[in-house]
């Protein structure tokens, strides 16, 4: 079922159409509830992540300035913002033509049905409208109660560290129970206020991930540092928020491939009328194309669709059981990476801009499942406390070195939250090193057991082999 309640009638009639094309291809969904509204409306939107309501925060005032300069001087328009929840909520940009409504709705289908079955977006909050809406009135409490000043502090030590996760900590228990559990308490604790019934306190429950060695670094602070409620319950929303949107991150060319490929199919299979092929084409093209040596989520994801379709793979399949990383292992070959031109590109010193560096598809293809794995964030575990009270954390070397300052900067937020010194051990060209952040600032020392510790991983391939196993 689709809802449209501030469309214009041809519109309904649009997305009705779209909806019946999606359920006659096989597309299954949530229901999908369609909002137009003005470019600029939708920009401060999509600021929040696509949400309605969020908690306040300048990063996200700095996100619809950038996102409205780019719409205003002509550099960047967004055309369809949909977001997983149930019903499925979807974003029309009132100036789009026709046509452009007609595409938007029939990629919103594609995605509708990617959110809802998607092995990765399974723990996902479905009913993350109100877990936002809930999560903006406590942040707006923690505010009049410590201040903004305060909390504007908190927030942005929290979300410096919100890449200290563990991608696949949700597929490994019911870690989203958690936030639903707090939805649920808030709900009744309300009625019981309206009930004149005395308000239960809410059963403490231990986080998943938060017992050493853990990669879900914000787990651990939620249980062990010396913190206050209030700065716990900080931590706690930025946690949450960010586990949802993890899955986006992992699986983005995946769910763009997807949405991309059958909105062309349903488009091209009846819902556009002759007059407008044209302006299709130009429009699917233009969201499509790619500039050697760049990865275009869109391109890259509707074309390892059409390879497996000519395969003979099960689409549906597919699009259940992987993520980015697994699904590039499994469907780039020589003859897919040679079609699409993916080389590995370098500068070009003398002459300026980009030439091919290599053609060996297996190490472009290596090249390209290490970018993405751990949803594209270093992998970095926390692993003990020493006998100084100090955190060690190690980060698991996959031939990328960090920038060591910038990494000693993420660390000294997690310093200053700890309440004692912080040791990140790493590999700098092939040499141990250990970066420390405390009371006398940022140091970087040379240390063998970073040898020992951030030996490379499992390589990307096999990662995403034994986790899409797991999965």
């Amino acid at each position: 079922m689709v809802r449209t309640p501030n469309l214009s009638a041809r519109l309904k009639r649009e997305a009705q159409r779209a909806e019946d094309a999606a359920h006659a291809a096989g597309l299954d969904f949530f229901e999908v509830l369609f909002e137009i509204l003005d470019a600029r409306d939708l920009n401060a939107v999509a600021a929040y992540g696509g949400f309605p309501r969020r908690y306040a925060s300048w990063r996200f005032g700095m996100d619809f300035e950038r996102l409205h300069k780019g719409y205003s001087y002509g550099l960047s328009k967004i055309y369809e913002l949909v977001i997983n929840n149930d019903p499925t909520i979807a974003y029309l940009v009132r100036s789009n033509s026709l046509m452009e409504q007609k595409l938007v709705m029939a990629h919103v289908f594609g995605h509708a049905d990617f959110f809802k079955h998607n092995v990765w977006f399974a723990p996902t909050e479905r009913r993350m409208v109100q877990a936002m809406e809930s999560n903006a009135e406590r942040i707006k409490q923690i505010s009049a109660d410590q201040g903004q000043d305060n909390l504007d502090r908190m927030l942005d030590r929290a979300l410096c560290l919100e890449g200290l996760l563990d991608p696949y900590l949700p597929l490994q228990g019911p870690r989203a129970s958690e936030s639903v559990g707090r939805i649920d308490h808030a709900r009744a604790s309300f009625e019981a206020v309206l009930d004149g019934r005395p308000v239960r306190p809410p059963e403490p429950t231990r986080l998943a991930g938060s017992a050493l060695p853990t990669y879900d670094c914000l787990a651990f602070l939620i249980e062990h540092a010396p913190l206050e409620a209030w700065q716990r319950e900080v931590l706690r929303v930025v946690r949450d928020e960010a586990y949802y949107f993890m899955p986006q991150r992992q699986t983005k060319i995946m769910n763009e491939g997807w949405a991309s490929f059958w909105h062309s199919r349903l488009l091209t299979g009846g819902l556009l009328d002759g007059s407008e092929i044209i302006d299709f084409a130009d429009c699917h093209s233009g969201a499509t194309a790619a500039q050697s040596g760049q990865l275009n989520p869109y391109k890259l994801g509707i074309e390892l669709f059409r390879h497996a379709d000519r395969l003979g793979h099960d689409l549906f399949r597919l699009r259940k059981i992987h993520n980015d990383t697994s699904f590039i292992d499994e469907l780039v070959d020589e003859e897919f990476a040679l079609e699409n031109e993916l080389f590995i590109y370098r500068d070009n010193p003398k002459g300026g801009g980009r030439q091919v560096a290599d053609r060996d598809w297996k190490t472009v293809k290596q090249q390209l499942l290490s970018s993405l794995s751990w949803a594209g964030q270093p992998r970095i575990q926390l692993q003990e406390v020493d006998s100084e009270g100090a955190l060690v954390l190690a980060h698991m070397h996959d031939g990328r070195d960090l920038v060591l300052q910038e990494a000693g900067q993420l660390i000294s937020n997690l310093a200053h939250l700890w309440g004692a010194p912080v040791h990140l051990l790493s590999l700098d060209q092939g040499q141990g090193k250990r970066v420390t952040a405390g009371e006398a600032g940022i140091s970087v020392a040379d240390c063998e057991l970073a040898v020992e510790r951030c030996g490379a991983p499992a390589s990307p391939v096999e990662r995403g082999d034994s986790k899409r196993q797991a999965g």
